[in-house]
């Protein structure tokens, strides 16, 4: 573990060159088809250099 101070999609794309798998979070709304991307998981997935996993959250009502 290590904390690294920057910009998260630039970070995790440098981050990328040194390891074997990326994994990011991504929204599932419900009502809506799919998973919501945000501007890092997006960015990762375009620009890595390693495989990302992408992960979905569900909020579930309490």
């Amino acid at each position: 573990r290590r904390t690294v101070e920057g910009h998260a999609r630039r970070v995790l794309v440098d981050a990328s060159h040194e390891a074997d798998l990326l994994v990011v979070g991504a929204r599932r709304r419900e009502g809506h088809f799919g998973l919501q991307l945000g501007r890092v998981a997006h960015a990762v997935l375009h620009h890595s250099a390693c495989p990302v996993a992408v992960v979905p959250h569900r909020v579930h009502d309490a």
